[in-house]
């Protein structure tokens, strides 16, 4: 299996950098189920106002959140295709473990003098099986 990325390499570089902070992954969160001004999201932080800005500045880049002007407010808006294909690649990555998974248990069983192809092979993970 070969993992069909949706995005490129450098979209998905940028994309998993923002998403290493927990701040930014809150911003996120918040601004997904409700679009917010930056000003409103820096009152919800222990940081500065700028401090806020530069998360936000990231999540733009990873285009995870888009920015407009209303009056002297931005206003972030939660971005969910962005979320959506980077879902599909982890579920992608996620798929490829699991048959190599299969394959090696497969070979073990074969070692073992067992049945080679077990009828159930790995449990696949399901999002039912995720936090």
């Amino acid at each position: 299996m070969v993992v069909q990325q949706e995005l490129t390499s450098a979209e998905v570089d940028l994309l998993f950098h923002a998403l290493a902070d927990a701040t930014r992954r809150d911003i996120v969160q918040r601004v997904i189920d409700e679009e917010q001004s930056v000003s409103t999201l820096a009152r919800a932080y222990e940081v500065s106002f700028a401090a806020i800005q530069k998360h936000v500045a990231v999540l733009e880049r990873a285009r995870l959140v888009t920015k407009r002007r209303r009056g002297r407010e931005q206003i972030v808006h939660g971005e969910i295709d962005t979320l959506s294909r980077a879902e599909r690649l982890l579920q992608q990555y996620l798929e490829l473990w699991q048959q190599r998974a299969g394959r090696m248990d497969a070979l073990l069983r074969e070692d073992e003098g067992r049945d080679p192809a077990p009828s159930a092979g790995p449990t696949p993970v399901t999002r039912k099986d995720t936090p």
